[in-house]
């Protein structure tokens, strides 16, 4: 029952801040949840119904969250460590969801393909050098 209630709180403010093995326990249930919601149908509805019994969140989870990661095929959430607790010393974790799924992946492919356009643009400028100095060097001979 508390898993389930993580889930939900999870799922209500995309992160909770708990104990790492709380977490990574919560993770499985939600990552479940969400493929279901990727699916999207009626019996993947039912299903996590089972976990969570507020339709309201289902409908967000299936309307609003999981689209985000439609072409994502896993690890829609991530486990960030935090400093231990002072009472017992238990490691504290945030568990949050990614962000969202396919702008990062886009942002991703953007800076790759402006780091290569620099690299391109470098090694284009050293080869007109190299060319540069073998042309003075032939005129100088």
């Amino acid at each position: 029952m508390m898993l389930r209630n993580m889930v939900a709180s999870l799922f209500e403010n995309e992160s909770i801040r708990t104990t790492e093995a709380k977490a990574k326990e919560a993770r499985k249930l939600a990552e479940k949840l969400l493929t279901w919601g990727k699916r999207g149908d009626l019996h993947s509805r039912r299903l996590a119904l089972r976990y969570i019994s507020d339709a309201g969140l289902i409908k967000k989870v299936f309307e609003s969250i999981a689209p985000r990661f439609e072409d994502r095929p896993g690890g829609y959430t991530r486990i960030l460590r935090l400093n231990q607790r002072r009472g017992d010393a238990a490691s504290m974790v945030i568990l949050e969801l990614t962000e969202k799924g396919k702008e990062v992946e886009e942002e991703k492919v953007a800076r790759k393909a402006k780091k290569d356009a620099k690299k391109e643009a470098r090694i284009k400028a050293e080869e007109e050098a190299a060319a540069m100095d073998a042309q003075a060097e032939a005129e100088g001979e």
